[in-house]
């Protein structure tokens, strides 16, 4: 008898694939490409980082696809799951999440994952649900205004006053104050409501102010 036969004999004498039948593998998996691609589009849509990443949207849809195979494999025999566990505790993932929400996408990935290969259907269409839900309406809550951070170059301190004056009622920080010989030099961060930026040309008009640019900020703003 030759080793392959061997190993079959055990596995097929152990049980490992009891409680398991191609349909429920079939379905385990078809669910977890579905979810996956949900999530996949949902990335794709809502992504609201500097840099889009192709990679790590496709890598969404393999983790789980590959937890739903890692929970179906763990769920038919004890031995095969403490394998498993073992095998796993000695990877070891150096890429860096830039993005916290993406943690979210990550999670949200493995839940699924694990849910699908658990058979629990019913769960995994309801968690896409309300993840879905749940950042859909930030994403509407977040377009309702946007953070700039406004780099203004004055020459004298009247014009710096009149600067601060035309912001008025509107929520700004100064986060920099560089004073040089003739020039000074000023980054203010600010929230515009419904995109308006019309205290641009105001403070462009001020006597005194040699020009100012206008950068879009993707941080997160409170208050």
């Amino acid at each position: 008898m030759s080793v392959q036969d061997v190993i079959k004999k055990s596995i097929l004498e152990s049980g490992a694939f009891d409680g398991l039948s191609i349909i429920n593998i079939a379905l385990g998996l078809i669910t977890a490409m579905l979810i996956g691609a949900v999530i996949y589009f949902t990335y794709q849509k809502f992504y609201t980082g500097v840099i889009y990443s192709r990679s790590f949207a496709v890598t969404l849809v393999g983790m789980t696809i590959l937890t739903a195979v890692i929970t179906l494999a763990i769920s038919t025999n004890i031995v095969i799951s403490l394998g498993m566990v073992g095998a796993l505790s000695i990877v070891r993932f150096r890429t860096a999440v830039k993005d916290p929400l993406d943690l979210l996408y990550l999670f949200w990935a493995i839940t699924s994952g694990i849910a699908s290969g658990a058979n629990m259907y019913l769960l995994v269409i309801v968690a896409a649900l309300v993840m879905v839900g749940i950042i859909v309406l930030f994403n509407k809550h977040q377009l309702k205004g946007r953070i700039y951070i406004a780099v203004i170059h004055y020459i004298t301190d009247e014009a710096g006053d009149n600067i601060i004056r035309t912001f008025g009622k509107m929520k700004y920080f100064i986060k920099s104050k560089t004073v040089r010989k003739d020039i000074v030099e000023m980054a203010v961060e600010v929230y515009c409501r419904n995109n308006d930026t019309f205290f641009i040309e105001k403070i462009r008009d001020i006597e005194g102010v040699e020009d100012v640019t206008l950068i879009q900020y993707n941080g997160e703003y409170h208050g």
